[in-house]
Order: C-alpha cells, then structure tokens, then sequence
C-alpha cells in the first residue's frame, strides 16, 4: 500500500472498543464502601420539605387554629356582658341623710316590678299584665334581700313579702310595697334600711317585659308545680307536675297568689323557685357553649334591667353568683321571719314579721356571721 511501513505489524492500528459500554470508574453507579464513596442525596424540588415534616406542620396548623379560636371565644364570653351592661336602665336608688354603716359582706335589693316600660299593647294583652292605663303608679311583685358574705358562710335570698307591714319614712305604717309606689326605689330602699339595720349596697330592678323576654331567650325554664293552678288576674292555667314555662305562663307563676292558699307566702317561695331554676338553666351549656343563646340571654336582661346609679357590675354579678350558689344548693333560700301572715289594719290585710326573730336574722346578716342553715323561723 503507498506509504505504508512494511515493518508495522497490521494489528497495531486495531482498536480495542470493548470496554466502552462500561461505567468508568468514579463516574458513576455505586462504588464499594471500602472506596468511601458517598451516594449524594436526591435533590428536592423547589417549595417541597423533607420527608416526615408534613405531619409536623399540619399539628402546628391545628394548634395555633385551637389557640385563636379560645382566644376569640373568650372574648366573645367577656364581650357580650360588658355591651349588655351598657343598654341597663338607671334610677337614683341612693337614700339621703343618716344610713346604717357599711358591713364587710354585700346586701343588695332584689325588686321584680310591674314596670310595663318598652312593652307593646300586644305584649301587654299576651302577659295579662293590664295597661299603664289600668294600672297607675309602679309597684313590686317581689322583693328580694340578697346577702353575699366577705368570707366563710353560704350566700342567702331573703324574701320580704310585698305587704309586710312597716314603718315608711315619712308616711307611717304601710304595707312595704307601698314605700315603692309612693317614693320609687330611694323610698324602698330607705325603708328596708329602716326596718333591718342592714346597708344596701346596690339595687336591681327588672320589669314585666324583660321578665318574660330571659326566659324566651334561654327556650323556657323548667319549673314543678305543686298543684294545680287557675289564677284570672295571672293568666295561667297551669296542671300539677314538672314541665317547661315559656316567658308568659313563667310571669304568671311568679306573680299569683289569689290561686295559692299560702298567698303572698306562698308566691315569694315560688319566685326564689323560679330564680333559682333560671340561673341553673342560664348557666347550662346549652347557654354558655351556644354563641346565639348566650348572646340573647345576655341582651335580654341588660335591656330588662334597673339599676340604682352607684350600683356597678361588679355588683349585679355578685348577685347573679347568689342566685347560683342557691340553684346548686350551695346557698339558702329564706324568708323573714313571720307571727302573723294575714293581720287586719286600716290598710287591708297585711303580713306581720316576727320582731324578735327577725331582728336576730338581720343582726347576723349586718355582722356578716357565717350562715350555713336556715335561721329561726326563716326557713321556706
């Protein structure tokens, strides 16, 4: 061949190709752990976390989702009374001149009134509660002394009987309604002030229609009647045994007493009843754990409530917190001592407290002694 060496052997122009196919070595494809050859991690994808971190985030997810709706709950629990608190009416209920000094408990005055303030003429036929033209002047259907000691002892709702017969500042004897349809709650205070010893440190007042209106707002309250009851004047037609009142026939229990052969005895038991039942079932989860109902229960007694000026809400929950402790049995439920439940006088019959019982009771209650059973006399 032209230019070729005749002294190179052919075969060493042949190129061996055979090991080509091969990975080189230290290229690629595992190495003997004798090389110390690590295998370099997968590479992630932009935005993708390791393995095993998904599960850890969806739990902080979780938590911190927990956490801000316990926040925001409890201040929706905080919230609504403080805005409830803002729509109360508000009277001068602070009596003037010489008062008993201040006890180291609380004492304040309970009054459930025939205020029909707010109330349609619809609302007034349904509640059988006549109109401002039937009815002149305001009065009491109830009234209630509330005790919460300082210390040691158990909280006390000591009915007074509208017509307890006592002397009214400045208007001789009368039944203790009567204190309030002359001079309002500054008069009804002066005169339980009076008659006790015992200063009243807040006054609290609510009237027919916001009577009604709490009990609607927590669905009825669950309420055992003794007997039955047919009373005209309460418009009730109520049968014997356990059963839930609606707003209108709840008033009615309240307020009668020409059906109860007790009368005004009779009727100031049913309405510590009745207080009682209504703080168990306004503190009842179905109340407080549901936002609509703890929202209406709470409007509707901001806006059916009265209180006196100096009276705060510190006050009115150290209230709500007695009538509690009473539908516990953690409390007591009195009523002032009696000799004579139907004396005549020139102003009707009347209810005449037992004098030396009675002011044993408010003695103990004006030096906030530990009360833990029912006083003499007081119990009922």
């Amino acid at each position: 061949m032209p230019g070729r060496n005749p002294d190179i052997d052919d075969d060493a122009y042949v190129v061996d190709t055979r090991g080509r196919s091969r990975p080189r070595a230290g290229r690629s494809g595992p190495r003997s752990p004798e090389s110390g050859y690590q295998r370099r991690p997968p590479r992630r994808a932009p935005g993708s976390r390791p393995k095993g971190t998904s599960a850890k985030y969806r739990r902080r997810r979780i938590v911190l989702g927990a956490a801000i709706l316990l926040v925001a709950w409890l201040t929706f629990m905080v919230w609504v009374p403080v805005q409830a608190w803002g729509n109360v009416h508000r009277v001068d209920a602070s009596p003037s001149g010489t008062r008993p000094a201040n006890s180291q408990g609380y004492d304040y005055v309970l009054v459930g009134s025939d205020s029909r303030q707010g109330m349609t003429a619809a609302q007034q036929k349904l509640l059988n509660t006549g109109s401002t033209k039937d009815v002149s002047g305001s009065r009491t259907d109830s009234i209630i002394m509330v005790h919460v000691p300082s210390g040691a002892g158990k909280p006390a709702l000591i009915s007074l009987p509208r017509d307890s017969y006592v002397p009214i500042p400045g208007h001789g004897h009368n039944k203790i309604n009567a204190a309030f349809a002359i001079g309002g709650p500054k008069l009804l205070v002066q005169t339980i002030e009076q008659v006790t010893g015992v200063r009243i440190d807040g006054y609290v007042e609510i009237g027919f229609g916001g009577f009604a209106s709490v009990v609607d707002s927590v669905g009825g309250v669950d309420i055992c009647v003794a007997r039955n009851m047919k009373d005209a004047y309460a418009g009730i037609n109520l049968k014997a045994g356990c059963q839930t009142l609606d707003g209108r026939n709840a008033l009615g229990y309240v307020r009668a007493r020409y059906s109860d052969p007790l009368g005004d005895i009779g009727r100031v038991a049913r309405q510590r009843q009745f207080l009682a039942a209504i703080m168990h079932k306004a503190l009842s989860p179905s109340t407080v754990l549901i936002p609509w109902q703890y929202y209406g229960f709470s409007t509707s007694a901001g806006a059916g409530l009265t209180v006196g000026q100096d009276t705060t809400l510190r006050d009115v929950t150290r209230v709500l917190q007695a009538m509690r402790s009473v539908s516990n049995g953690d409390g007591l439920s009195l009523t002032v001592p009696i000799s004579n439940p139907g004396l005549s006088t020139n102003v009707g019959s009347v209810v005449q407290w037992d004098r030396t019982k009675a002011v044993e009771l408010f003695r103990v209650i004006k030096n906030d002694q530990p009360l833990t059973v029912a006083p003499a006399g007081s119990a009922g």
